[in-house]
C-alpha cells in the first residue's frame, strides 16, 4: 500500500479518527494498521502531526488492545512491529504515543499469561533520569566538569555544558591529548578538531588530540564505553584517514558513521557500520564492514565474526531512545542501569534470560519503564530501596 499524502484528495480526517477508535476497539484489521503507518508518515512530511496528537492515557488502551491480537497470532505481531519500524527514522516525537505501542510486544512464549498485579515498594527513590554530563581532562593535567547549566572556554575547546566544540582547523604543534569521561547517568556531545562528530554514552571515555597533523592519519581511542562517529571526510583533510583504537581493534574509516561498544563489563566489542565503508583489524582478522553490517569481537578469544543487523537497535541510544529488540533483561538492564545510575538485582536468575521487546525514550522515569515491564508481564513485581532495584 503506498503512502498516502495529507493533500490527497482521498484523505478524511473523520475517517483517519475513526480508524484510531477502531484500533483502539482492537477491531482494527491488518491493512487499517498500514493505512494508520501511512497516515503517521504523511503527517510527518507535511508537519501536521500536531492536529492529531492523542492523549497520553490512550496508551494504555493501545498497549491492551495490541496484547490481545498478538495472543491470537504471533505473525500478527512480526507484522506490526516491521511495519511501524519501518519508519523509524521517519516519524516524530510526537508520534511516539502509537509508535511506541505498536513496538512494546514481549516475545516470551509464557508473557501473556494473566498475572495478578503484586504492589510494588519503593522505600527511597532518589533515581534520577540520566542527562547531559562528563569530565574533561587537560593536556596540563586540569579536570573540568562539565554540566548542564555550566559553561566552559578554554584555549582549544568550549563547553555550553551539553557539548564539547574544539577550534576548527587547528593544527597540531605537540602531541597532547585531551580525555572525556562519562559517568554514569550521563551522556555528552564532542566535536573534535577536524569536523568529527562524537556522541558519547554512559559510563564512556575517550581519548583524543586537542588538533590533528594535518595529512596524518586522525587517531583517537576509545578507551572504554559506547560512542557513535560521523567522520569528517578524509576528502576536506588532504586524504588522512581516521582511525579509531577500541582495546586490541583498529577501526580504520576515510569518512563514514559507525557505532562502537566496548563495555570493561561485557565479553565483546560491537562495531556497527551506518553509512560508508570502515576496515577492522586486530592480530587475527582484517574485515571489511559495510553498512547494515556488525562485527562482534570476542575479547577472550580475539575471534570477530560479522552479521547483519538493523542498525536503528544499535543506535538509537544517540537519538534519545532505547530500543531493545529480542534483547534478555539482563543485557537490558544492564543499560538501564547505566543511564540511571542503578544496580538491578535478580531474586530469580533464571529472569534475567527472558526476553522482551520494547521501545522507550531515555527522558522517561526508570519506574514508568518498570511499570511497562510488570503490565506486559516481563516482570511480576519490582522493589527499590535507594538506588537498588529488585526485579522478581
Amino acid at each position: 500500500m503506498g503512502k498516502q499524502n495529507l493533500m490527497d484528495n482521498n484523505f478524511n480526517k473523520q475517517h483517519f479518527l475513526k480508524l484510531i477508535e477502531k484500533y483502539l476497539d482492537g477491531k482494527a484489521s491488518l491493512d487499517e494498521i498500514e493505512l494508520l503507518n501511512n497516515y503517521c508518515y504523511s503527517f510527518q512530511q507535511d508537519n501536521a502531526w500536531d492536529e492529531f496528537k492523542t492523549e497520553s492515557d490512550y496508551r494504555d488502551r493501545m498497549l491492551e488492545n495490541i496484547l490481545k491480537e498478538i495472543k491470537e497470532d504471533e505473525s500478527h505481531e512480526s507484522k506490526i512491529i516491521r511495519i511501524f519500524r519501518s519508519n523509524l527514522f521517519k516519524l516524530s516525537t510526537a508520534a511516539a504515543v502509537l509508535l511506541i505501542m505498536f513496538s512494546t510486544a514481549v516475545y516470551n512464549s509464557n508473557i501473556f499469561s494473566k498475572i495478578q498485579t503484586p504492589v510494588n515498594k519503593v522505600v527511597f527513590n532518589d533515581i534520577k533520569i540520566g542527562t547531559d554530563k562528563a569530565t574533561l581532562t587537560t593536556e596540563d593535567g586540569s579536570v573540568i566538569v562539565l554540566e548542564k547549566g555550566k559553561s566552559f572556554k578554554g584555549q582549544n575547546a568550549a563547553s555550553n555544558g551539553e557539548k564539547l566544540v574544539y577550534n576548527s582547523g587547528g593544527v597540531k604543534t605537540t602531541k597532547a591529548y585531551n580525555y572525556l569521561s562519562i559517568p554514569r547517568g550521563g551522556r555528552f556531545y564532542l566535536k573534535l578538531s577536524d569536523g568529527t562528530e562524537v556522541w558519547l554514552n554512559s559510563e564512556s571515555k575517550i581519548k583524543y588530540p586537542i588538533a590533528f597533523t594535518e595529512g596524518e592519519t586522525r587517531n583517537v581511542e576509545l578507551v572504554y564505553g559506547e560512542a557513535y562517529f560521523e567522520v569528517s571526510p578524509s576528502t576536506a583533510h588532504k586524504g588522512s584517514h581516521f582511525n579509531v583504537k577500541v582495546k586490541d581493534q583498529n577501526v580504520e574509516v576515510l569518512g563514514t558513521q559507525f557505532n562502537v561498544k566496548a563495555y570493561e563489563d561485557e565479553g565483546n566489542i560491537f562495531t556497527t557500520l551506518v553509512e560508508g565503508k570502515v576496515e577492522l583489524s586486530n592480530n587475527k582478522h582484517v574485515i571489511e564492514l559495510h553498512p547494515n553490517q556488525q562485527t562482534v569481537l570476542n575479547k577472550s578469544s580475539n575471534i570477530m565474526k560479522t552479521k547483519s543487523v538493523d542498525v536503528y537497535d544499535d543506535i538509537a541510544w544517540k537519538d534519545g531512545v532505547f530500543s531493545f529488540q529480542r534483547k534478555s533483561l539482563k543485557e537490558i538492564t544492564l543499560i538501564l542501569s547505566r543511564w540511571y545510575d542503578i544496580d538491578v538485582v535478580f531474586k530469580n536468575s533464571t529472569l534475567q534470560n527472558k526476553g522482551f521487546n520494547g521501545l522507550f525514550e531515555k527522558n522517561q522515569g526508570i519506574v514508568e519503564i518498570l511499570e511497562t515491564f510488570k503490565k506486559l508481564g516481563a516482570i511480576s513485581k519490582y522493589t527499590i530501596r535507594e538506588k537498588t532495584v529488585v526485579l522478581e
